[in-house]
């Protein structure tokens, strides 16, 4: 059990002053017997310095004969010796009951003295702790916001002498600040780069939409611009979808049940032609594995590592992909022939614009940016994505995601 920093000061401040309070009574019990055995100590030289009887400066006493006097000499030595066995015996006695009265007494006071310290050191603590609660609450607050970055204006402003506490509170509230401006200024270039990716999808779609409905167009110009079209559509959800990824902090907001089997399926169809013209066949084993998300986004992330093991790739190659439920998870699995890729270098091809050297095949369609998208939209899933390369060539690479809730209502 991991005892919290509160607690632990509350222990160290009862603890001292414990032992502070338990050397104090022993140096109390040590001085208190050295003076009780030191008075009986003299108390009883003072009994037996006393004169006995018909001695001089004795008490006067009766004259006696000479044989009452020698009778009367054993007698007042017996006296002599009981009154000091009783003088020794009653001292003993009072320093027997002395000493367990103190002993007792001062155990009890220090046992409820010391829980009130317990007690005032717990509440001291808190108050000494509060401004670091206020700095772990903030920063929990931010770090558990869906979108993170609006949420960066807050501050804690922490008002008080300049100690350790205030300076360690500033420098967050600065740290806070800077992000602030670093997210602020990333929100600016997102509305300025999709203003200008969707200007020109725009013009386009009005000049095909143009060239389409003119009365002179053929059918194969009507076929072709509905194809254009369809293209230039799914490019615009497509931007807008990762528009949205960037601006909200890789945090989906809109989510619903996606099968992975549907999706694959159909991006196979789609590249179809493109396997054909690589000479790599395509191998595809979909069985249902349906999780929440976004489809577009998640549809490129099949489009991705398909293409990946499409272009990546040798002559007369192959690209297997499949998707299942295992583990509690929909796992997509998409494996390739190729290059042997040392496993030293797999981290680098999930950074953007990494590419390995002349040993992998690069075409001028690649850019180096699919697999860091794919990590960026799985891990706005909640998913996770791994790559292993093959002992006689090609990755093979998984992706993880989270089952969805609700089961998929199909039409």
């Amino acid at each position: 059990m991991r005892l919290s920093l509160r607690a632990r000061l509350t222990l160290t401040y009862g603890g001292l002053f414990l032992v502070a309070g338990v050397v104090l009574l022993g140096a109390t019990y040590a001085l208190f017997n050295q003076e009780l055995s030191r008075s009986g100590t003299k108390i009883l030289t003072t009994r037996m310095n006393q004169p006995p009887p018909g001695s001089p400066g004795a008490s006067p006493t009766p004259a006696r004969t000479p044989s009452q006097d020698q009778r009367a000499l054993p007698q007042d030595a017996a006296l002599m010796n009981e009154a000091e066995r009783l003088a020794r015996k009653q001292r003993e006695e009072v320093h027997d009951a002395a000493v367990t009265s103190m002993i007792t007494q001062g155990s009890i006071a220090l046992g409820v003295v010391g829980g009130a310290a317990a007690a005032f050191g717990w509440l001291i603590a808190g108050r000494v702790l509060a401004p670091l609660h206020r700095v772990t609450e903030t920063a929990r607050r931010i770090a558990g916001s869906p979108a993170a970055d609006r949420v960066l204006h807050e501050r804690i402003a922490l008002e008080g002498p300049r100690d350790e506490v205030k300076e360690l509170a500033d420098t967050f509230d600065t740290m806070v600040e800077r992000l602030d401006r670093s997210f602020d200024g990333q929100r600016r270039f997102v509305a300025n780069a999709s203003h200008e990716l969707r200007t020109p999808l725009t013009l386009g779609r009005a000049l095909v939409e143009v060239a389409m409905h003119r009365e002179s167009a053929s059918p194969d110009v009507r076929q072709l611009g509905e194809t254009l079209l369809q293209i230039n559509s799914r490019h615009e959800r497509l931007i807008s979808g990762l528009l949205l990824l960037a601006r909200s902090e890789n945090e989906i907001t809109a989510r619903a049940p996606v099968d992975l089997a549907d999706i694959v399926g159909h991006v196979t169809s789609q590249t179809a032609v493109e396997a054909k013209d690589a000479g790599v066949t395509v191998e595809t084993d979909a069985a249902e594995a349906v999780t929440t998300g976004d489809a577009l986004l998640l549809e490129r992330v099949v489009q991705n590592l398909l293409e990946n093991g499409l272009r990546h790739n040798t002559e007369s190659g192959w690209v297997k992909v499949s998707c299942r439920t295992r583990d509690g998870q929909a796992v997509l699995e998409v494996s390739n022939s190729g290059p042997v890729v040392p496993p030293y270098e797999i981290p680098a091809l999930f950074e953007p614009f990494r590419r390995l050297d002349n040993d992998r095949i690069v075409t001028a369609k690649g850019a180096g940016l699919g697999l860091s998208i794919v990590q960026s939209i799985v891990r706005a899933h909640n998913g996770a994505v791994t790559a292993t390369s093959r002992k006689t060539g090609g990755l093979h690479i998984t992706v993880a995601l989270p089952l969805a809730a609700e089961p998929l209502i199909r039409p």
